[in-house]
C-alpha cells in the first residue's frame, strides 16, 4: 500500500525538493509513496487570505491563526481518510489505477492531484481548476460538518507539527510512522501555533533538535526521508538499516572502505582479517566506546536498558527465532 504523506505550508513550491530525487525519489516515482501539499492559506476567510495575526499580551512577531489552521488540518484529516481508504481498495484489486492519486502517472505527464487536476513530475502543487481551490474542502461536505467529523474522531494516520517545543523525534518514532499508512505534517512558521490548535486537535508536537529554523520544511523534509528510507523496497535488502545508529539505542561503528592504506592511515587489521566473530565483537566494542564518548545520554539510556531497542529492530529479530 502507497504511503501517504500530506504537507500543511506556507510555501507548498519547497516540496518535494530533495525528497525527489536518489531513493526517495525513485521511490516518489514508483508509487511507493505520494505527496501533498496543502496551502493554509487556501482557508483564509479575508480577501487578504490571512494566516497570522499578533501575539496575544503584545510581543514580536506573528502567530498562526488557530481558525485557519484548524480548517486546513480538518480538511488534511478527510484527505488521508479517503486516500487511505482508497490504497487498500486498490491493494484488494477493488479498484483500478484510474481516479485513483499517485506520485507519478505512467506517461510522465504527472498524478491526479486531489479534485482530478494533474500535478508535475517535479511538483506536488495541483494546477489550477476553475472555481476550485486547490486545497479547499469538497463542495458537498460543508466546512462545519468537516470540523465536527475531525474533531470527534482519531486520524487515519498520525498529524504531526513541527516545532521547536515538541518532543524530540527518535528513530523508534520513524519507524512506527514508517509502518503506518501515512502521515500529516504540519509546518510552523513566524512565532509558532496557537497553543488552542494542539488542545482541539489531535497533533502531535515533534522537533528535530534544539535549534530553531525559519519554518517547518526543513524539519518535514527530515521527518519524511527518515520515514520514505524505511519502507519497504526503498533501501532494497530489508537488513540496510539495522546496524545504524539508534537502532539499538546507540550510535553506529565506525566505516572504512578502500585504499586500504590512505595518508600512512591503515584500515583496523581486525576488518581485515576475515575472522567474522572477531569483527562483530570489533564493531559492538567501537560502537559502545563511541557512544559512550560523544553520546553520554544514549549511552546512560542504553546502559540501564541494554536488551531494548528503542526503534523495535531487536523485537523484530526476537520474532524470527
Amino acid at each position: 500500500m502507497t504511503f501517504n504523506a500530506q504537507i500543511l505550508t506556507l510555501y507548498p513550491e519547497i516540496f518535494p525538493g530533495p525528497l525527489g530525487t536518489s531513493l526517495a525519489g525513485r521511490a516518489l516515482s514508483e508509487g511507493k509513496w505520494a505527496l501533498d501539499a496543502i496551502n493554509p492559506r487556501d482557508f483564509a476567510t479575508d480577501k487578504h487570505r490571512s494566516v497570522d495575526d499578533t501575539p496575544a499580551g503584545g510581543g514580536a512577531g506573528m502567530v498562526l491563526r488557530v481558525d485557519v489552521m484548524a480548517a486546513a488540518v480538518d480538511h488534511a484529516i478527510e484527505r488521508m481518510t479517503e486516500k487511505i481508504g482508497s490504497s487498500r481498495a486498490q491493494s484488494r484489486g477493488d479498484l483500478g489505477n484510474e481516479g485513483v492519486s499517485t506520485s507519478l502517472d505512467t506517461n510522465g505527464e504527472g498524478a491526479l492531484g486531489s479534485h482530478g487536476q494533474r500535478l508535475s513530475s517535479n511538483s506536488v502543487r495541483p494546477e489550477p481548476v476553475a472555481g476550485l481551490s486547490s486545497s479547499a474542502a469538497p463542495t458537498s461536505t460543508t466546512p462545519d460538518q468537516v470540523r465536527g467529523r475531525a474533531a470527534t474522531r482519531l486520524p487515519a494516520a498520525p498529524i504531526l507539527a513541527m516545532t521547536p517545543r515538541g518532543k524530540p523525534l527518535t528513530q523508534a518514532r520513524v519507524r512506527e510512522i514508517a509502518t503506518g499508512p501515512g502521515v500529516t505534517i504540519i509546518c510552523g512558521r513566524f512565532e509558532g501555533f496557537d497553543e488552542r490548535l494542539f488542545q482541539g486537535r489531535p497533533i502531535e508536537e515533534v522537533s528535530i533538535g534544539d535549534y530553531v529554523l525559519s519554518g517547518g520544511e526543513m524539519g518535514a523534509l527530515v521527518l519524511l526521508d527518515a520515514c520514505i528510507r524505511l519502507l519497504p523496497g526503498v533501501m532494497g535488502a530489508s537488513s540496510s538499516g539495522d546496524d545504524e545508529s539508534f537502532e539499538h539505542g546507540i550510535l553506529e561503528y565506525p566505516q572504512y572502505t578502500r585504499p586500504q592504506i590512505w595518508e600512512g592511515r591503515i584500515i583496523p587489521e581486525v576488518l581485515r582479517s576475515g575472522d567474522h566473530a572477531k569483527i562483530a565483537a570489533w564493531r559492538k566494542q567501537r560502537a559502545e566506546e563511541d557512544t559512550r564518548l560523544r553520546r553520554p545520554d544514549l549511552w546512560e539510556r542504553h546502559r540501564d536498558a541494554p536488551d531494548q531497542s528503542p526503534s523495535g529492530a531487536q523485537e523484530k529479530d526476537k520474532d524470527k527465532e
